[in-house]
């Protein structure tokens, strides 16, 4: 195979990829009551700890500015809470509240639910298919982008110290 054909592959699955994760957000994102930046910046705290207002910023790929209006409303609906770093008491974090993560888990079942009733039009045997190629798929984009990212920006600003 030569290396256009190659090309012409990888740029083929990358844009069906891309297709795929965008339709699927676009079908199962819940719009009311929370934006998708609140709900995504709420899943980082809960995946990755308590961060610096800056680090969460950067990792969202938003202005500090903003994120410090979004964190505000977040405080306000009792969603995230600020707290002292533990290592150096100068700094503060932004954490996910008990109540954040009731919300999110309430919404991914809600998505999960939007789901799974999308997928029960399918005929069995592609419902099958699709499991299939999930099961596939799956592990392979995890390990892709592990590895194309190695650490997020958070843990990195966290370990460096290089935002004070």
């Amino acid at each position: 195979m030569d290396q256009s054909h190659s090309e012409d592959r990888l740029q083929e699955t990358a844009r069906a990829l891309a297709d795929l994760a965008s339709v699927v957000v676009r079908a199962v994102t819940d719009r009311r009551g929370m934006s998708f930046t609140a709900a995504s910046a709420l899943a980082r705290l809960e995946r990755e700890g308590p961060a610096r207002l800056t680090a969460l910023a950067a990792a969202e790929g938003v202005t500090q500015p903003s994120m410090t209006q979004l964190v505000q409303r977040l405080e306000r609906q009792e969603l995230a809470l600020r707290i002292d770093d533990p290592e150096d008491g100068r700094v503060t974090l932004v954490a996910i509240t008990d109540t954040g993560r009731a919300i999110l888990a309430e919404r991914r079942q809600e998505r999960d639910t939007r789901l799974a009733t999308l997928l029960s039009t399918l005929p069995d045997e592609e419902q099958q298919a699709l499991a299939t190629a999930m099961r596939t798929a799956l592990p392979l984009v995890q390990r892709m982008l592990q590895d194309g990212t190695q650490q997020s920006p958070l843990l990195e600003q966290r370990n460096t110290g290089s935002e004070r």
